[in-house]
C-alpha cells in the first residue's frame, strides 16, 4: 500500500495548488482525479475556455464595429466557429498540460480515478477498469470542487445539446437564432454575451430584481444598462417554473415572483447557469465521520480542518465564493497549516470579475453590505468617459467607485465597471491588503496615459471630495 503525507483529492485550481505547496514544502504528496486531464472544472471547462471564447468573440465584434471607427477599414468579418472552438480546445490543452508538467517538476504522483475516504488516514481510488487500490494518507485534502446546481424545484434535463449547462454552452456547434439564459449571474452573464456577439438573440431571466446577486448595487444597474445597449434583453423578477424540449428547440415558463401571469418563451437554446452545488458525491464522507452544513458544504474550523483528525476541505466545496483564485488561496494555506507553519486567507480582499465587455470587477464591500453593517463611509468616483486613453480606445462606458471608512479613511471596498478593469481591480487589492486609505492611492502617482488614472481620480474624490480631471 503506497503512504503519502498528502493525498489531496479532486485536481482544480484549490486541489493542484495545495499539492504543488505541499511538496515545495517538502511533503510526500499525491493527487487523485477522476478526470483523465488535471485543472478540474475551471481548466477543462469552466474559466479558461469561457476566457478563450470570449476573448475571440470580443476581437469578432472589435473588427466589426470598433476598428472602422479608428479608421481601419476591413471586410466584413465571417465567423468560422469550428476555428474558435479549435482555439478553446488548444488553450485548455495547454493549460492542462502545464498542470501535468507541474506534478512532474515538483515529484507529486497523480492518480487517475475517483478517490473515496475509508476514514481517518485512508483513501481508496477506484479506476475506470473498476479496479480499487488503497492508498494510506497522514493528512487528506478534499477539494473535489462544484456541479450545477438546476433550477430549485423545477426539474431539468440537461441534453447539453438544446438544454445545456455551462459545459454544452462552451461547445455548442452553431450559433444559436435565440438563446435563453436562466440566471443573471457571472456565468450567464459570460456566455450569453459571448453568442451574443457571434450573433445570437440574447434573453436573460433572472428571479431576483438585479443581474449579478451580491455585487454593488449601482455597478449592477449601470451594468445592465450597459449590456441592454448591447442587445440583451432581460426579465428580472421571474421565477422559473419550467424548461422543457419542444420541437427543434425548448420553452421556458416563468412568472412574476410577486405574482402574476406565467408567460412562455421559445428559444433555440436554453443556458440554465443558477449556480453551482458543492460536489460531494461518493466521497463516504457520512462513514467517514466528515459532516456536511444545512447547504451540503463540509463543514470546517478556521484552519480548514474538517471534523475528522487529518482531513481538510477547501474551494467549492467549504463555505464562501465559488472562485477559483479563492480556492488556489485556500490550497496554500491548507498546505502550509499541514507544514506546521501559519496559513492564512484575508477573506475580505478576494476580487471577483465578470469577464464580458465591459467587464466588471469587485473587491471588499459593497455599498449595501456597509449600511447593512452600521458603517459610514465616504464615496468617490471617476468615469472612463473623462479619462484620456479610454477616449482614445473608444472604450468610455463604465467609472470606478471607491468606498473608505469615515473616520479612517481605510478603503473597505472598490467597484469598476468598464474595459480591462479585471486587470486593474489589483493595485486595490493590494492597497486593501495592507490596510491603506484612500489618501494613500490618491497620493500615488499613475502613469499617463492609462486607463489605471481613473482608480487615483476616483481616490482624489474619495479623499479629498474632488478629482482632478472633473
Amino acid at each position: 500500500m503506497s503512504s503519502y503525507d498528502v493525498v489531496v483529492i479532486g485536481s482544480g485550481p484549490g486541489g493542484y495548488v495545495c499539492a504543488v505547496k505541499c511538496a515545495q514544502l517538502g511533503l510526500k504528496t499525491a493527487i487523485v482525479e477522476k478526470r483523465e486531464t488535471l485543472g478540474g472544472t475551471c481548466l477543462n471547462i469552466g474559466c479558461i475556455p469561457s476566457k478563450a471564447l470570449l476573448q475571440a468573440s470580443e476581437a469578432f465584434q472589435e473588427a466589426e464595429h470598433t476598428l472602422p471607427k479608428m479608421g481601419v477599414k476591413v471586410n466584413k468579418p465571417k465567423l468560422d466557429l469550428k476555428a474558435m472552438m479549435a482555439h478553446k480546445d488548444a488553450t485548455v490543452k495547454s493549460n492542462v498540460d502545464g498542470v501535468a508538467f507541474l506534478m512532474k517538476k515538483n515529484k507529486i504522483d497523480w492518480i487517475t480515478g475517483t478517490g473515496k475516504i475509508l476514514g481517518e488516514g485512508k483513501v481508496s481510488v477506484t479506476g475506470e477498469d473498476g479496479k480499487e487500490q488503497e492508498i494510506e494518507a497522514k493528512n487528506i485534502v478534499i477539494a473535489t470542487g462544484s456541479d450545477v446546481a438546476g433550477i430549485p424545484g423545477v426539474e431539468v434535463e440537461f441534453d447539453e445539446k438544446t438544454i445545456v449547462s455551462s459545459t454544452g454552452a462552451l461547445d455548442l456547434s452553431k450559433v444559436p437564432g435565440h438563446m435563453i439564459v436562466v440566471g443573471g449571474g457571472v456565468i450567464g452573464l459570460e456566455l450569453g454575451s459571448v453568442w451574443k456577439r457571434l450573433g445570437a438573440e440574447v434573453t436573460v431571466i433572472e428571479y431576483l430584481d438585479k443581474i449579478l446577486g451580491g455585487m454593488d448595487g449601482e455597478v449592477s444597474k449601470q451594468f445592465q444598462r450597459m449590456l441592454e445597449k448591447q442587445g440583451i434583453k432581460f426579465n428580472l423578477g421571474a421565477k422559473v417554473t419550467g424548461v422543457e424540449k419542444s420541437g427543434k428547440g425548448a420553452d421556458v415558463t416563468f412568472e412574476p415572483v410577486k405574482g402574476g401571469d406565467a408567460e412562455t418563451v421559445s428559444a433555440d437554446i436554453v443556458l440554465v447557469s443558477t449556480g453551482r452545488k458543492p460536489f460531494t458525491d461518493g466521497l463516504g464522507l457520512e462513514k467517514a465521520g466528515v459532516v456536511l452544513d444545512e447547504r451540503g458544504r463540509v463543514q470546517i474550523n478556521d484552519h480548514w480542518q474538517t471534523s475528522v483528525t487529518g482531513i481538510y476541505a477547501l474551494g467549492d466545496v467549504v463555505e464562501g465564493p465559488m472562485l477559483a483564485h479563492k480556492a488556489e488561496d485556500e490550497g496554500m494555506a491548507v498546505a502550509e497549516i499541514i507544514a506546521g507553519q501559519h496559513g492564512h486567507v484575508n477573506y475580505d480582499v478576494i476580487p471577483s470579475v465578470v469577464y464580458t465587455e465591459p467587464e466588471v470587477a469587485s473587491v471588499g464591500k459593497t455599498e449595501e453590505e456597509l449600511k447593512k453593517a452600521g458603517i459610514e463611509y465616504t464615496s468617490g468616483k471617476f468615469p472612463f468617459a473623462a479619462n484620456g486613453r479610454a477616449r482614445a480606445m473608444l472604450a468610455t462606458d463604465g467609472f470606478v467607485k471607491i468606498l473608505a471608512d469615515k473616520k479612517t479613511d481605510r478603503v473597505l471596498g472598490v467597484h469598476m465597471v468598464g474595459h480591462g478593469v479585471g486587470e486593474m481591480i489589483h493595485e486595490a487589492a493590494v492597497l486593501m491588503e495592507f490596510g491603506g486609505s484612500s489618501e494613500d492611492l490618491a497620493r500615488t502617482c499613475h502613469a499617463h496615459p492609462t486607463m489605471s488614472e481613473t482608480v487615483r481620480e476616483a481616490a482624489l474624490a474619495t479623499a479629498f471630495g474632488k478629482p482632478i480631471h472633473m
